[in-house]
C-alpha cells in the first residue's frame, strides 16, 4: 500500500518541488495539494492521510498553529524558510524540519526518518503448517506488543477497538495492544471476515451471537453500528443470510 502524501504550502513553486520529489518514490503518492490550512483542514476531513508536507508561514493561520488545532495528525514533515519554528514543531512531534531551499538528497533522509517511525506493528501472514494440527494452516498475524512480537490466529480474533494511536486486539485468550490505527488494520485484514461496523469497532463476522438494527453482541459484548456503517454493515449481515431480515 502506498503513503498518502498533503502538500501544504501557499507558494505553487515549493508545492511543485515537494511533488516532483515525491513522484520520484515508488510507494508515495500524493493525494492533494492545498495553498492554506482550512483547505487542508477540508481534506483531512475528506481522504486518509500519511504524511503531511506542511509550510509554516500562510495565509490565515501559521502552519504551527493548524497543527496544534488538530487532535489526530497524520505525521507532519516541516518544509519551511524558517529556522525559529524548529523548536516548536519538534515540541509537536514532526518527523522532520526541512529548510527551503530543499535538496532531494534532504528529503530523502526525511523520508527515511518518517519509515523508522512508521515501522508496520502488523503483519498479515497465511500459516502453511504441516501434520495433524489444523491451525497451522490457518491465517493469522504477527503484532508488536512493546518490544514483543506476538502471533494471533485471525480465527480466535473477537473484535478489535480503536483508541486513537492504538487498537486493543480482543481475542478469545487475551487482549493485545497495539501501536496502529483502526484504519490500517482494517486494510491489513480479510474483508471477508472482518467487518468495520463503527469508527472505533471491527468485529469478526464469525464471532456475531446477535445483532440489533443499531448493535452486534459478541460474547456478551454488546458493541454500536455507527449511523454512517449501519446501511452497509446490515446489508452485508442480510445478505450472508444471518437474517430474512429485520
Amino acid at each position: 500500500m502506498k503513503t498518502r502524501c498533503l502538500i501544504v504550502d501557499d507558494e505553487p513553486l515549493a508545492r511543485e518541488l515537494i511533488k516532483g520529489y515525491v513522484a520520484k518514490l515508488e510507494n508515495f503518492e500524493i493525494v492533494a495539494e492545498c495553498s492554506d490550512a482550512m483547505k487542508a483542514l477540508n481534506t483531512l476531513r475528506a481522504k486518509p492521510v500519511d504524511l503531511m508536507f506542511m509550510d509554516i508561514q500562510m495565509p490565515q493561520i501559521t502552519g504551527i498553529e493548524f497543527l496544534k488545532t488538530l487532535k489526530h495528525p497524520p505525521k507532519v514533515i516541516i518544509t519551511t524558510a524558517y529556522r525559529e519554528y524548529a523548536l516548536d514543531g519538534f515540541e509537536l512531534d514532526v518527523v522532520d524540519y526541512l529548510l527551503k531551499p530543499i535538496t532531494f538528497e534532504r528529503f530523502l533522509k526525511s523520508v527515511n526518518k518518517f519509515y523508522q517511525m512508521n515501522q508496520d506493528e502488523v503483519q498479515v501472514v497465511s500459516g502453511h503448517g504441516t501434520g495433524s494440527d489444523k491451525a497451522t494452516d490457518e491465517a493469522f498475524i504477527y503484532v508488536k506488543e512493546n518490544k514483543k512480537v506476538i502471533k494471533i490466529y485471525l480465527s480466535e480474533i473477537k473484535y478489535i477497538e480503536g483508541l486513537s494511536e492504538y487498537v486493543q486486539i480482543y481475542t478469545d485468550k487475551r487482549k493485545v495492544i497495539v501501536k496502529t490505527s483502526l484504519t490500517l488494520m482494517e486494510e491489513k485484514l480479510p474483508n471477508e471476515q472482518f467487518l468495520r461496523i463503527h469508527k472505533s469497532y471491527i468485529i469478526s463476522v464469525s464471532k456475531i451471537e446477535a445483532f440489533t438494527a443499531n448493535t452486534i453482541e459478541i460474547q456478551n459484548k454488546e458493541l454500536p453500528i455507527g449511523r454512517s456503517y449501519k446501511n452497509v454493515v446490515l446489508n452485508l449481515l442480510n445478505f450472508s443470510g444471518a437474517v430474512g431480515g429485520l
